[in-house]
């Protein structure tokens, strides 16, 4: 896709964050968006390749609208300055409900590709279900995160939300207690786009989903609730 022309464009709607702005720039918008869910369609051919579980979603529910949700916000610009998809099972964009891990990517309009994976802020019952999957598979926990791929690409999952003091009910001492302490389970990284040579971007983007695939793989293991029970 053009590069240049989609940061170029995020950059003047960051500053003219309006609807008069947006409706007069509206085909270069509908141009980019196009742009954009081909290379969404084509990121999932690529994941498609090691997830099956997300080989045919369909990529116009991958991606984000562009309105941002004001209702309870502080600004009140109508509009998203950066262009984003999440990929996941059934098409579950944002599986708030069910829970389960997600391939997210986004690009802003400084010129930087954000990916990531796993859960964000998953609903309590799956919370509940990641910590005490790392109790009973404390192994394959560590090993998932020993990844070497993984490790060199991500370090480590982020520790954007925690608590200062353990979960109730987990042993304070317990190997995984800082990791436990997370309410998101969620690897992300962010690197520049290739403005010049735009046809390095999907590969990009594959490779860095590639490379946090075990911690994926490890998620979905977690039994769900009422599983364990008719085991």
């Amino acid at each position: 896709m053009h590069l240049r022309d989609l940061t170029r464009y995020l950059t003047e709607l960051s500053e003219n964050n309006n609807r008069p702005w947006f409706v007069m720039n509206k085909p270069r918008y509908d141009i980019l968006r196009e742009e954009f869910l081909e290379l969404v369609t084509q990121v999932i051919a690529e994941l498609g390749k090691f997830d099956a579980q997300v080989k045919f979603c369909n990529p116009k529910k991958a991606m984000f609208r562009i309105n941002r949700d004001v209702r309870f916000a502080h600004d009140k610009s109508p509009y998203k300055t950066h262009f984003s998809a999440a990929i996941a099972p059934n098409d579950m964009r944002r599986p708030s409900m069910a829970g389960g891990p997600t391939w997210y990517f986004q690009i802003s309009p400084d010129g930087i590709l954000g990916i990531g994976a796993g859960e964000y802020i998953p609903p309590p019952h799956r919370l509940k279900a990641l910590r005490n999957h790392m109790v009973n598979d404390a192994a394959g926990f560590k090993k998932a995160l020993n990844n070497k791929a993984l490790k060199a690409r991500y370090g480590s999952i982020t520790e954007e939300h925690k608590l200062q003091r353990p979960p109730k009910g987990f042993d304070p001492e317990h190997e995984h207690i800082e990791f436990i302490k997370l309410k998101s389970f969620f690897v992300y990284q962010e690197v520049k786009l290739p403005l010049n040579k735009p046809e390095e971007l999907l590969p990009m983007i594959a490779g860095a989903f590639k490379d946090a695939w075990p911690l994926v793989q490890w998620m979905r293991t977690a039994p769900v609730e009422g599983e364990e029970d008719a085991a």
